[in-house]
């Protein structure tokens, strides 16, 4: 009897050595899956923590597509990449304009199909905004985008969880030209220049009124400077990160 008792106990300690081990090897897993894929905490991106010195300039297109072309000759004359975040619905009356973008070899992103609110609507509605925007610059260019800026700059944890789901990044901006304003040339480049430091994300959009007029002034000032423009994906880090209250994306040791 006594045999038994002493047997019984050693089964149930070694069950109660595995039932732990099993759960630390999980919770080691997930904790190193979620290190990789879930870093955020809810946050979206709005600048990058680097030594290099690197900015990202990006467009968003919603509406009009005045100024494109212009932009494109602009930006070629510099031999700069940048970004541009493009709504489902402008993708559809400009597709041109898209594969020119595109052969130019900016990044063509999303700004979701419809340009609303994502806050504002069911999530299920948030997340067909994106992955229909996704499905037709993937159909034009060959290429689905990896970036969501939301319209409005409209985001909670939700809809950044959401994007992370989509294996995608949320990204806002640490500085704004404000040249959706229509204000002057002048006032666009002192919105920019005297702000700009490594890392950082510049808000432009592909229809201001005097955004083709400021832009060469801003580029020929930050290049002076020693500013590098790179895409946006080449600027912020894919993995192993963490996002401070502030937007800051930093690579994580």
């Amino acid at each position: 009897m006594k045999v038994f008792v002493m047997n019984k106990k050693r089964v149930i300690i070694l069950l109660c050595l595995v039932i732990v081990i099993t759960a630390a090897v999980v919770g080691f897993i997930y904790c190193e899956t979620a290190q990789t894929l879930k870093t955020s905490g809810g946050l979206p991106i709005y600048s990058v923590q680097t030594d290099k010195k690197q900015i990202a300039i990006s467009f968003d297109a919603a509406w009009g597509n005045e100024d494109t072309p212009e932009l494109i000759q602009i930006l070629k004359q510099y031999n700069i990449k940048a970004t541009f975040f493009l709504v489902g619905s402008w993708v559809d009356n400009y597709p041109n304009s898209v594969k020119d973008l595109a052969a130019a070899g900016h990044s063509i992103q999303n700004h979701s199909n419809t340009h609303p609110y994502l806050t504002k609507i069911a999530i299920d509605d948030a997340r067909r905004e994106i992955t229909t925007c996704n499905e037709k610059i993937k159909k034009l260019t060959g290429t689905a985008p990896i970036l969501i800026r939301p319209p409005y700059g409209d985001y909670n944890s939700e809809v950044v969880d959401m994007v992370e789901n989509l294996q995608m990044y949320t990204i806002q901006w640490s500085v704004d030209s404000l040249d959706w304003m229509d204000i002057s040339a002048d006032e666009i480049y002192n919105n920019v220049v005297p702000k700009i430091k490594s890392g950082d994300i510049v808000l432009f959009h592909n229809a201001a009124k005097h955004t083709p007029e400021a832009l060469p002034r801003i580029i020929e000032a930050l290049q002076k400077e020693g500013y590098e423009f790179v895409r946006i994906e080449d600027l912020i880090y894919k993995d192993n990160y963490r996002i401070d209250v502030n937007g800051a994306q930093m690579q994580d040791k």
